[in-house]
């Protein structure tokens, strides 16, 4: 066992010499001499010799290679990390984890980054954004309203109102549960009580807030599968183990085996005209769901931001509703969907006791949410201009939804879909020989975004799957889009599958 360890180690060591293409024999013995190896080693990772997930030797082996005391490594490897460029982990090793700036710094930035944050490299969410933001682009990625369905001059009318009798109100600090005004027209518009409300700067910060509330490093999360892709975002970035429930077939006895064997810590599921499938769960699958997470003592988290999008008949209860006593559900929503996402307002109903955590959690970075939004929204539900707005959205939504069915059918007939009854989104199957990536990328050439199906997997899956917002565009740009996927999906059809690249971890 000596031996072999003692060959382990030295193979580690000859592997570090090798990629620097150092000879230990030939170096200068000039004191500092640790400052000799840091030199050597950023020199290594500047040329990308030693790649970001490289791991050196410990410190003992190559103390004895280099015939110097284990103290003039450990300096160096100190000096290391303080310049960002490697990160040791205790039980691990220490690993290359960032090149030097090209800039002024005397180190490299991302070394500096916590391990925690490093947790948050998927960009799809900002990349979605983005391109929505972006007048050169056909976005059918990023899920919004038709916004020029705002009621633009009632939402001046509702300011110019509260600026007239109290401008202060708007514009002093306010409570980091909510205005209390707000709070009691949520309460009387969509249910609940005041007091069990906390008012968001979007269902994102609400999602951000349970998973910092409620979750562990290695709690175990049931989402749904596939899921919205910023609740996977959040719930993985708070160090959960998430395991996908398929909420397209919603089998109780396939959840209840779920809750068997994971123990979750608390279920998030979206029932109600899901992101991203539009489906909405039944009834009966709602009591049952209620049931066992009662009886197995795991919260749920319903996110109702699409309920009042239907499309045609109007859907079951919420969970929220059905628990009557509020024991299980925590509700998120938010007027993203409903109003605008720029407004960047929502709101969670949960018992007083969680409301009160997440309210200190909030004001950490949130003192409070905009005042100005809160009372200008609750004057558009008190004077009913909110309830038409609604009404002619849901118009204006069947519109577009019809106009890409047609479009879609007509010019991108590989495409296999089921027409929602409700929610922005269209989910799409691809042949099983044409990979939704693929197609994204020769969708892109026409200027036409969408969202590929794998964000929203916690598992492999949703290679041939694609999601398109059909309510983000006007009804006369579905052809268009739709005329770009069938090309696209011509191009790529029977394109051999690439192998991934391989990519070392720290």
């Amino acid at each position: 066992m000596a031996t072999r360890t003692s060959r382990q180690q030295r193979q580690s060591v000859i592997g570090l010499f090798r990629a620097l293409r150092v000879d230990p024999e030939t170096l200068p013995r000039r004191r500092p001499f640790y400052r000799r190896v840091v030199e050597i080693v950023e020199r290594g990772v500047s040329r990308n010799d030693l790649p970001p997930g490289f791991q050196l030797p410990p410190e003992r082996d190559l103390a004895a290679a280099l015939r110097v005391s284990r103290a003039t490594v450990v300096a160096a490897y100190r000096e290391l990390e303080a310049r960002g460029l490697v990160r040791g982990y205790v039980g691990r090793g220490t690993f290359v984890c960032a090149r030097p700036d090209p800039g002024s710094a005397p180190f490299a930035w991302r070394g500096k980054v916590s391990a925690a944050a490093l947790q948050s490299s998927d960009s799809t969410v900002r990349d979605l954004v983005a391109h929505a933001a972006d007048p050169a682009l056909l976005s059918f990625a990023a899920g919004q309203p038709a916004l020029e369905c705002f009621p633009t001059d009632a939402f001046r009318r509702a300011i110019d109102a509260i600026l007239s009798r109290d401008a202060g109100a708007a514009l002093r600090l306010g409570p980091t549960e909510g205005q209390m005004r707000f709070r009691r027209t949520l309460a009387e518009r969509f249910g609940g009580s005041p007091e069990n409300i906390l008012v968001l700067a979007g269902a994102q910060q609400g999602l951000d807030l349970l998973a910092r509330c409620l979750i562990d490093p290695g709690d175990a999360v049931l989402v749904d599968r596939p899921g919205y892709l910023g609740a996977i975002s959040s719930f993985r970035c708070a160090g959960a183990r998430l395991v996908g429930w398929d909420i397209q077939r919603a089998d109780i006895d396939e959840l209840e085996e779920l809750m068997l064997r994971y123990r979750p810590k608390l279920m998030y599921v979206n029932p109600t005209h899901q992101n991203p499938t539009a489906i909405t769960l039944s009834i009966r699958t709602r009591r049952e769901l209620i049931e066992l997470a009662e009886r197995y003592r795991v919260p749920i988290i319903e996110d109702d931001t699409y309920r009042e999008l239907t499309l045609s008949t109007p859907p079951p209860p919420s969970l929220y509703e059905l628990d009557e006593m509020h024991a299980v559900v925590i509700h998120l929503n938010s007027f993203a969907k409903m109003l605008a996402p720029g407004l960047r307002l929502g709101w969670i109903s949960a018992v007083p006791a969680i409301v009160e955590q997440l309210a200190l959690i909030k004001q950490r970075v949130d003192p409070h949410t905009q005042n100005l939004a809160q009372l200008a929204v609750a004057e558009l539900i008190d004077t009913g201009a909110f309830d038409r707005h609604v009404a002619s959205l849901r118009g204006e939504h069947r519109r577009r939804r019809d106009a890409m069915v047609k479009a879609l059918r007509q010019h991108a007939t590989k495409l296999r879909f089921h027409v929602p009854e409700g929610g922005l989104y269209l989910w799409c199957q691809l042949p099983n020989d044409v990979r939704a990536q693929d197609v994204r990328r020769e969708a892109f050439r026409d200027a036409i975004v969408f969202v590929p199906g794998e964000p929203f997997y916690v598992d492999r899956g949703g290679v041939h799957e694609l999601r398109l917002c059909f309510s983000a565009q006007p009804p006369e740009r579905a052809v268009d889009a739709a005329r770009s996927l069938g090309r696209s999906i011509a191009a790529v059809e029977g394109r051999p599958e690439l192998q991934p690249e391989l990519v070392p971890i720290a």
